[in-house]
């Protein structure tokens, strides 16, 4: 052995320690799916997502919006086609667009009053009781181009599983994130109800 190498434990006896301790573990997986199974949802990412459809308001808006775990948060994106256009304010008439965008309280999205839709989702998520413009569910507008808009945004508000079972809403007209409680964003457009889903394995 090399003089410098007496100090230091010897690599080969490492191989010795590892076989009779993680030998059983290996046996285990090998011979146990369930076991397989539960090892590969722990590796995957945690994504939820909901397919957003229009209500009577505006039928043809159809779109999907992703939820994905990062640290620190989670990274969220919206495409969506079939908006209306964009028409400004006029007397006291609100702009329609650009469009508020909010989680709900409930995953339903029941069309219910068609001149009340989508009542049954309830509320905008607010589980810290903050002010409108700082509710966890509280996103940025969608900007509409000639009915398409399409946006990716980081929050630190919510992990996805805080999330699933609740409902997306797209609102006529602009937040103004300061009126109580709904930023007077006018009209629910569109929903759709979060679910699970998993990300692929590499």
């Amino acid at each position: 052995m090399y003089p410098y190498m007496e100090n230091y434990y010897p690599w080969w006896m490492m191989f010795n320690n590892m076989i009779p301790v993680y030998l059983p573990q290996l046996s285990y997986m090998l011979y146990n799916p369930t076991a397989i199974n539960m090892y590969r949802s722990e590796s995957k990412t945690t994504t939820a997502s909901a397919a957003i459809k229009g209500g009577p308001y505006a039928p043809d808006i159809k779109g999907v919006i992703y939820f994905t775990d990062v640290p620190n948060g989670t990274w969220v994106c919206v495409s969506v086609i079939g908006l209306p256009d964009y028409k400004p304010a006029s007397g006291n008439n609100p702009p329609i667009g650009p469009h508020g965008f909010h989680i709900h309280e409930f995953g339903n999205c029941e069309v219910g009053d068609p001149n009340d839709p989508f009542k049954a989702a309830g509320g905008h998520w607010n589980p810290t009781n903050q002010p409108h413009g700082n509710h966890a569910g509280d996103f940025p507008v969608l900007f509409s181009n000639h009915g398409t808009a399409s946006m990716c945004f980081f929050t630190d508000k919510f992990k996805v599983n805080d999330v699933i079972g609740k409902s997306v809403i797209i609102h006529e007209n602009p937040d103004d994130y300061r009126t109580q409680p709904a930023g007077a964003s006018g009209r629910k457009l569109a929903c759709g109800v979060i679910s699970s889903s998993k990300s692929p394995s590499l």
